[in-house]
């Protein structure tokens, strides 16, 4: 029997399903469903030119062939990428696990309560290496997270200081990371430079890139003196018997989490993190897990301040940060949980008995070490023959770093052995030590260190997988139903897809490696570039951009780039409609750019007449447009290539959101319509998992006259670099090639019709309960629709929230609440989802409407009815003294389809968020009596 195409285990509506779906639509054909949503003027009306699809064995018999290129030596290299074991039981058990990496980020608190407690663990775990009060849930990476810090720094000066000094030195591409963000910020970084009234900041690196520890206190006193923050690169291994910043004058701390556990990966994912004093507290970045309570008063977590506040405050936010890194802070979490105190302490111990026998041995055979005092990794002066050490190293099956012709540093990590020292030691015409003292600065840490009890609740392997387990079974994701977000595209993340992420010649390459050793990392990239091209339609792509809002900010500076070059540095302005995703208008800040704010009409589309007002007014200024096709409102606007034509002819370029492109896919182009520029969500249209809240990945395409301005890298060049890794999440690109490999291009096609086909039933099915706010020409939607239900609110004071809360009842993630029009719901189906999983959501939400109308004739009181009080947890339905006006099975059961053995039971009821503001906890505090 021949084997059924991926496709169609991809896509969610059996052929008669979709037959079914189309009558009820009054349609015959999905190609009429696509004439009536897909304006013919944008249609791409060919197949697109991608190889034939192949199944899912023989897609990973091809990328298994081509990662066998990759040659896995030992990597002694670090500059911030490190060997690392990924414990078997967090392998299996949560990376591996889709009840971790197919979860959202946790908007939905009471549904999120599993991640959301683990995340807190994180900001603990960072909390006590750092000795800060405060740390954010996970940044992209070391280099971002400096960014950020330092532009915390200019702001907490209120943006009178505009200096920041850098003092040691920084690996190479944190520090060019730095400076890109500097350049379009408005502050400066200088090197070892004056300490002034100017000066927001110095940053410290612990150690430096080669290896050094250097005593700052004179330079840290000279910085309080003049008000300038105390910003610390640091390494987290080394925290762990290290005294922790803060104590010696950090305000903010930040680095990797990369080698708690988290594979290499090519450059990544890996978690950043991001620590700050109590004066800080309210500036940081990115998002932070703060501890509030329930309606019953039990421990709850949630998402606090500035969560997605680039949503509110638009053009005036300080980060556009959307998608973190919530999965691998998870894992890094998981493994400081899995070693403990003793078992970090003691890898940190070993991997510095290593580079301390090691440098004494060299340093004894003549050699000039450049400094004294290190951890980890040791540097030495080798006359010129430092090509010739590399050479021997890399024949013996090791990679050294080699930092000019004189220079060499090698780096221990965990995977570091005896033998590895010895011929290390070796090549140098050294024999290892027996003993060497410690090499470290300062005071060791006291027996304090992570005294809180989770982190000593595991000793075995069972106690782990059921601690796992727990935290788990306390989550929605999308292994167990629907997740109906619009805008968010949660699609399936197919297991033949995931499955090379665990294989070791994915996994464990390290970023600079030489080419000669990531052969197949190449060819991917490669062929991964030719296929997003042909379906975008853009010249080259640059896979640099870690996450969608990384991939807007750095289109923007590949335009501000192309405009300065032309001599037009005074091209500023950013025309944004109002019905944009929040993270344009911050992107667009960051990049250095006005936002002028372009009026839509009352069908949701941009007004274009207003637009031509706008472009024409700022004629001599105009940098760009940023607009989301199809629109935020979902719809797929008849006037995009007016608009596109607009903006060219006053001198503008026109950067298109990708956030939308699932509806695109082999039926139209971005370049086609007009784009020159374009950031492509591949945790989202291409099949990368969210993972909890990341990670995620935003390269972006550009047309020819782009192609010189997208990001270099501080390895090859000083070319803008915007993520620490040249190919910035490198390892997950493999997810995004097996799916388009496995779909070729009729599947792609059949994916995106599929979305609108799912989208508009929807449309359908609820329109005689709920308004369905906007439609395009022909009286259909795009992938998504926005549900209004405001009428509730109206009718019988039932509100989003009350909507959304009770869908988990039903066992449903909401939809997007209240974007892009406050009080309504956004959903996006997806091709993925069964026409069984569809009609049961739309169910559940019809049958919320007759509630809410039960309310209002009086059945059930305003203030006590199933929808006021959801969710409804176990322990309150089973409760004694239950006194609501409803039943319990109206409660805890509402479908009357749903099998009581399949129910998911919220573990909170719902959160108290101002509570969890006005006492703003965000770490467990240590139990220095514990045990």
């Amino acid at each position: 029997m021949q084997e059924l195409p991926f496709s169609s285990r991809h896509i969610g509506p059996r052929p008669e399903e979709a037959k079914a779906m189309l009558h009820k639509l009054g349609l015959g054909s999905l190609e009429e469903l696509v004439e009536q949503a897909v304006p013919n003027a944008i249609r791409l009306h060919r197949p697109l030119q991608l190889p034939k699809a192949v199944s899912e064995g023989a897609a990973l018999h091809e990328l298994h062939n081509m990662m066998e290129q990759n040659r896995l030596h030992k990597s002694f290299i670090g500059q911030g990428y490190y060997g690392t074991f990924v414990p078997s039981v967090i392998l299996r058990n949560l990376f591996e696990n889709p009840a971790w990496y197919t979860a959202y980020t946790p908007y939905q608190a009471e549904i999120s309560q599993g991640r959301l407690e683990m995340l807190f663990n994180f900001q603990t775990l960072v909390c006590e290496l750092t000795g800060l009060p405060i740390a954010a849930a996970s940044l992209l990476d070391e280099a971002t997270s400096l960014a950020e810090a330092n532009a915390v720094a200019v702001r907490f000066s209120r943006n009178k200081k505009t200096a920041i000094s850098v003092f040691g030195e920084l690996h190479p591409q944190t520090l060019a990371v730095a400076q890109t963000r500097a350049e379009t910020q408005g502050y400066e970084i200088g090197l070892e430079s004056e300490i002034t009234d100017k000066t927001a900041a110095i940053v410290l690196p612990w150690p430096d890139t080669k290896g050094r520890f250097v005593d700052h206190s004179d330079v840290i006193k000279k910085a309080k003196a003049k008000g300038a923050l105390v910003i610390v690169v640091a390494d987290p291994l080394a925290l762990t018997i290290m005294e922790a910043p803060a104590l010696w004058g950090a305000d903010m701390v930040v680095g990797s989490m990369q080698r708690f556990g988290v594979p290499m990966g090519f450059g990544g994912p890996h978690a950043g993190y991001l620590a700050v004093s109590e004066a800080l507290t309210r500036m940081i970045p990115g998002r932070i897990v703060g501890q509030s309570i329930d309606t019953k008063g039990r421990v709850a977590y949630r998402l606090a301040l500035q969560t997605r506040e680039q949503h509110i405050r638009r053009d005036k936010a300080t980060s556009n940060i959307c998608t973190a890194q919530a999965l691998l802070a998870n894992m890094a979490t998981a493994f400081a949980v899995w070693h403990g105190p003793e078992g970090l302490q003691a890898i940190a111990n070993r991997v510095h008995d290593l580079a301390s026998r090691f440098g004494d041995s060299v340093k004894d055979a003549g050699f000039a070490l450049a400094g004294d005092h290190y951890f980890d990794c040791v540097t030495v002066n080798v006359a010129g023959k430092a090509d010739e050490l590399q050479q021997k190293a890399e024949s013996d099956g090791r990679l050294i770093r080699v930092i000019d012709k004189d220079t060499v540093s090698i780096n221990f990590d965990e995977l570091s052995d005896e033998e590895d020292a010895k011929a290390l030691a070796k090549l140098f015409g050294a024999t290892l030590s027996d003993k060497a003292p410690s090499k470290l600065l300062g005071k060791k840490r006291d027996g304090s260190f992570l005294s809180q009890p989770f982190f000593h609740a595991v000793q075995s392997e069972t106690e782990m997988m059921r601690f796992l387990r727990r935290l788990a079974d306390k989550d929605l994701a999308l292994d167990r139903a629907m997740i109906p977000l619009g805008s968010c595209t949660m699609k399936l993340n197919a297991a033949a897809e995931m499955m090379p992420l665990s294989w070791p010649k994915v996994a464990n390459l390290h970023p600079f490696a030489p080419k000669t050793d990531s052969r197949g990392y190449q060819q991917l990239i490669s062929e991964l570039e030719k296929w997003l091209c042909e379906i975008t339609g853009f010249s080259a792509i640059s896979f640099q951009p870690n996450s969608g809002a990384q991939g807007e900010y750095t289109g923007l500076l590949a335009i501000r780039r192309y405009h300065d070059k032309n001599g037009e540095h005074n091209r500023n302005i950013c025309l944004i409609p109002a019905s944009a995703h929040g993270t344009n208008p911050a992107s667009a800040h960051m990049a250095g750019m006005e936002v002028v704010v372009v009026d839509c009409l009352g069908d949701g589309d941009v007004d274009v007449e207003d637009l031509r007002k706008k472009a024409v007014e700022h004629k001599d200024n105009l940098a760009a447009l940023m607009i989301t096709y199809p629109s935020t409102h979902g719809v797929y606007e008849e006037s995009i290539k007016e608009i596109c034509k607009i903006i060219h002819e006053n001198g503008g370029q026109v950067y298109f959101d990708g956030a939308n492109l699932n509806a695109l896919v082999a039926l139209a182009r971005p370049a086609d319509v007009g784009a020159d520029v374009c950031h492509m969500n591949l945790h989202k249209t291409f099949a990368i998992p969210h993972g909890g809240g990341g990670p995620g990945v935003g390269p972006i395409g550009v047309s020819k006259h782009l192609e010189p301005f997208v990001p270099g890298h501080a390895l090859f060049s000083t070319s803008h670099a915007v993520s620490a890794a040249p190919f910035g999440s490198a390892s997950i690109l493999t997810i995004t090639w097996m799916y388009i490999r496995m779909m070729g291009a009729e599947g792609l096609k059949l994916a995106t019709e599929n979305a609108i086909l799912n989208a508009n039933y929807i449309a359908e099915q609820l329109s005689a309960a709920y308004p369905i706010l906007y439609k395009g020409k022909r009286g259909r939607v795009a992938h998504e629709c926005i549900v209004d239900t405001r009428v509730l609110k109206d009718n019988y004071g039932i509100t989003v929230d009350d909507v959304a809360k009770r869908l988990i009842d039903y066992g449903f993630h909401a939809p997007t609440m209240s974007f892009p029009v406050p009080g309504t719901l956004m959903i996006e189906p997806t091709e993925s989802e069964p026409k069984s999983e569809i009609d049961r959501l739309c169910n559940a939400l019809l049958a919320i409407s007759e509630e809410a109308k039960k309310v209002g004739e009086g059945v059930w009181p305003k203030d006590d009815n199933p929808l006021v009080n959801a969710p409804h947890v176990l322990a309150d339905t089973i409760d004694d003294n239950w006194s609501h006006a409803y039943s319990r099975k109206i409660a805890a059961l509402p479908d009357p389809a749903q099998d009581p053995a399949d129910k998911y039971w919220p573990p909170v009821s719902r959160i108290d968020n101002v509570a969890g503001d006005r006492h703003l906890i965000c770490s467990c505090p240590p139990l220095s009596n514990y045990r």
